[in-house]
């Protein structure tokens, strides 16, 4: 159990207030998992949180919370939310703010997921459930708490939180739970677009992306995150663009699995790419040149996107030298030759490059090349870069 978490229910005990650790920690320990982080549900109110502690700060807008600061490192406590109370609400249902406060009882109703409505009160040792959720955890079924439309016009990234947790569990979605999400799906529409790039980090960055990335498929939510790719999709579900994603998602899964650091442009790459190929094909058909039609598409391309989709400068640069390298493999000597293999993002290029050839829409000729190169010493490095042979050799990208 986190020792900062237990140091937080006590202080909060301490000054008079009802405290227990909360959600997802408990219920991966229930799982023999190794919990991310733990959570702190409390009767008190954010300022009086506040004042329990020497450091900490309010957040949220659309309910406050106050995150405990140890460091860099923080517990997030929120205050027992009521079932029913003033709320701001949009047309759509969806809950734009919510301070209102309430017990317990209360609170867990409120929360998504009956598995994440566990409390741990470490004074009596006992988990605390209100939803059925060890029950759900034994037959591994993931089921929203209330009644499912209504949940999910209230928040409807819910919807893309109940498939995330189904890929990462391992769980079975239950009916009523799995029934209105195709129908549901286009209100993620009305969702701010920098917070669709918050959950696009969960959904693809925690080691079950393959997984996430079919059920959101089947259920009709990549549509809402990347429309353009999933009409590719769509007219061909099993094609190059399936299989270049597929397989960039395994390799992102094995890397976390390992440990290895990810980044978020290549797996941005992946999913804008088949879009960007198929528009710059037809500028090339117009007469323009590959490397200037890769740039005009993905501008385009990604103008699209961040509609739905905010990318930040910090990954919209890398996204962008990924796809615009894919021109340059073909020129394998003399300075250009050279100025590729030293970009700072060539291997992360060259790794999409393989991808591409492992989805069978690019020619496998280039990879064996620049892999031959970076294996050689210096002298035969050399020697392929200016070869007589290597030059002007070009291929099909």
């Amino acid at each position: 159990m986190g020792d900062r978490a237990l140091g937080v229910v006590e202080t909060l005990a301490a000054a008079g207030h009802e405290a227990y650790i909360v959600g997802g920690g408990i219920r991966d320990l229930l799982l023999d998992a190794r919990p991310k982080d733990f959570d702190v549900a409390t009767s008190a109110e954010p300022q009086e949180v506040r004042k329990c502690f020497r450091r900490a700060r309010l957040i949220g807008r659309r309910f406050p919370i106050v995150h405990v600061l140890f460091g860099r490192d923080f517990v997030e406590v929120t205050t027992f939310r009521a079932l029913e109370g003033e709320r701001l609400t949009h047309e759509s249902g969806r809950i734009l703010h919510d301070s209102s406060y309430g017990t317990l009882a209360d609170d867990a109703l409120r929360r998504d997921f009956t598995v994440n409505a566990l409390y741990y009160d470490p004074q009596r040792g006992q988990v605390l459930d209100f939803c059925g959720g060890l029950d759900d955890i034994q037959s591994r079924t993931m089921r929203l708490i209330g009644e499912p439309a209504r949940r999910y016009r209230e928040d409807p990234v819910r919807m893309l939180r109940a498939l995330r947790f189904a890929a990462k569990l391992d769980f079975t979605m239950a009916a009523q739970t799995e029934a209105p999400l195709r129908e549901l799906a286009p209100l993620l529409g009305d969702i701010p677009a920098a917070r669709l790039f918050e959950e696009f980090g969960k959904l693809f960055l925690a080691g079950h992306a393959l997984k996430t990335w079919r059920l959101l498929v089947r259920h009709g939510l990549f549509a809402q995150l990347f429309p353009l790719t999933d009409e590719i999709l769509a007219a061909d579900p099993e094609g190059p663009a399936a299989r270049l994603i597929e397989a960039a998602l395994a390799d992102t899964d094995e890397r976390v699995a390992r440990g290895d650091a990810v980044m978020p442009a290549f797996l941005l790459a992946a999913f804008l790419w088949p879009p960007v190929k198929r528009y710059a094909g037809w500028l090339q058909g117009e007469g323009m040149g590959e490397a200037t039609a890769l740039q005009r598409a993905l501008a385009v391309v990604r103008g699209e996107s961040v509609k739905r989709l905010s990318i930040p400068r910090r990954f919209a640069i890398p996204l962008r030298e990924i796809v615009q390298l894919q021109a340059r493999f073909r020129y394998r000597h003399g300075k250009r030759a050279y100025r590729l293999l030293e970009h700072p993002r060539f291997r992360a290029a060259w790794g999409f490059l393989k991808l591409r050839v492992k989805a069978g829409e690019a020619d496998a000729e280039p990879v064996a090349f620049w892999d031959e190169v970076q294996q050689a010493g210096e002298d035969e490095r050399r020697r392929l870069l200016a070869s007589p042979g290597g030059r002007n050799r070009r291929s099909r990208n």
